[in-house]
């Protein structure tokens, strides 16, 4: 047996009393490791599980590469039987992700892991069978050798080319898949390497368009009103003037709270939210106001995270609650491979985890922007529509009521231009 010499073991004791420490204090470096060891999880879990990919594809084309080069100080294990990610740096920081059907990937963080996967046994049912016979969006089926007259068949395949392209590798595009419709119809569609028309891509940013809809359905079920004030409970003791926050402040994100949307920053608000927060609306609900209320628009996932704390609370139960988005929006939709992740306390990820295939992702706007009326676009939006602000008849205006910007949050600018999102 090898001999451990005593200066090595005290070696040890000092290295596991700092990392104590750090953790202790809340140390700057020890919130930026949490971030790091929570992103990897985050992401790995969801590659494997909800996306059903390679672990070592996701972690070469997410977890590495220009922009991630700290995360190479962080490793992981993954447990394919109970569909769980830990990630740290060595003995430092450790996070964990776990999967549950029909809701993704949720880091622990501090949650045990059995009381989570409690709260949802027999939560959903079994989605029905997709219909591969009938055309998309009504059914799985894309015939592209039928294209309208009015397609240029071959500034079509141009285009898709260069959206695939990698002109700058050290700002690769990653682009996982492109879907094009006209008129109704997928006119053209690519997916990069080890994807498929059936892989749930992340949406980031484009969850708060499903989050818009949800409230506009809890608007309309009578259990909201974009008038009400004094949302969260910690904002209702006397003098606190969050509470003259409205919800419709919260939807054009002019809620005038203090948040720092900056995700090259592992201390930024955002990726702390995300990554290491188990209460993501609390922690952002604690946030000062820098402006009052209603007359200065920033963009925040963090008001997006209140919103969907606030859409809980009109629940009588978390059940209700958690297949809200699956009853009311995805199924009418036929969204079969949506869903939206939850945080350790149970509120929806309404910012930034939404999960569906590139298809799904498209379905919900093909009536509202062609009106073919080939969705039941009736039983999900009625009776406003996808254009209104949520909850009433107000139609959105670029130069009213709504903002054309440059990109926001995780979208980023490239060759064509900014993406809506």
């Amino acid at each position: 047996m090898a001999r451990i010499s005593k200066r090595r073991i005290w070696g040890w004791v000092m290295g596991a009393m700092i990392v104590a420490v750090l953790a202790a204090a809340e140390h700057p470096l020890y919130r930026a490791a949490l971030v790091g060891a929570g992103y990897t999880a985050e992401i790995l879990c969801s590659g494997l599980f909800v996306s059903h990919r390679k672990e070592q594809d996701v972690v070469a084309q997410e977890l590495s590469g220009p922009g991630y080069e700290l995360l190479a100080l962080f490793f992981h294990t993954v447990d394919l039987d109970k569909k769980r990610v830990t990630a740290s740096i060595p003995g430092f920081a450790f996070q964990t992700a776990i999967f549950r059907d029909g809701l993704g990937c949720t880091l622990l963080n501090g949650r045990a892991e059995d009381e989570l996967t409690a709260e949802t046994a027999g939560l959903f049912a079994d989605p029905p069978p997709a219909n591969s016979d009938a055309l998309w969006p009504e059914g799985e089926r894309v015939d592209l050798s039928a294209l309208d007259r009015g397609v240029n068949k071959a500034a079509l395949d141009k285009a898709v080319d260069a959206t695939f392209a990698e002109p700058h590798p050290l700002h690769p595009r990653r682009t996982r898949a492109l879907v094009v419709v006209h008129h109704g119809r997928i006119v053209a569609e690519r997916y990069a390497p080890g994807f498929d028309a059936a892989t749930p891509l992340a949406g980031w940013s484009m969850s708060k368009s499903a989050l818009n809809a949800l409230v506009g359905l809890r608007v309309k079920d009578g259990k909201l009103a974009v008038t009400d004030k004094a949302l969260i409970a910690e904002w209702r003791s006397s003098g606190d003037k969050r509470a003259d926050i409205s919800l419709d402040d919260l939807l054009r994100m002019s809620s005038g709270l203090v948040f720092d949307e900056n995700y090259d920053d592992p201390l930024a608000d955002v990726t702390q939210m995300l990554f290491a927060e188990p209460n993501q609306a609390t922690f952002a609900a604690s946030k000062d106001l820098a402006h009052p209320p209603g007359i200065h628009w920033h963009y925040s996932s963090g008001t997006s995270e209140i919103i969907s704390r606030v859409l809980r609370d009109s629940f009588a139960s978390q059940s209700e609650y958690l297949r809200f988005p699956r009853e009311r929006l995805f199924g009418p939709l036929g969204m079969t491979s949506a869903v939206l992740a939850p945080d350790a306390s149970g509120t929806i990820t309404a910012s930034s985890f939404l999960y569906a295939s590139a298809r799904d992702a498209g379905a919900a706007g093909v009536d509202a922007i062609y009106g073919q009326g080939v969705l039941d676009l009736t039983r999900a939006f009625q009776p406003l529509g996808t254009s209104a602000v949520a909850g009433t008849n107000s139609a959105v205006s670029f130069n009213v009521n709504a903002t054309l910007s440059p990109p926001m949050g995780d979208a980023r600018q490239g060759a064509l231009g900014a993406w809506a999102l």
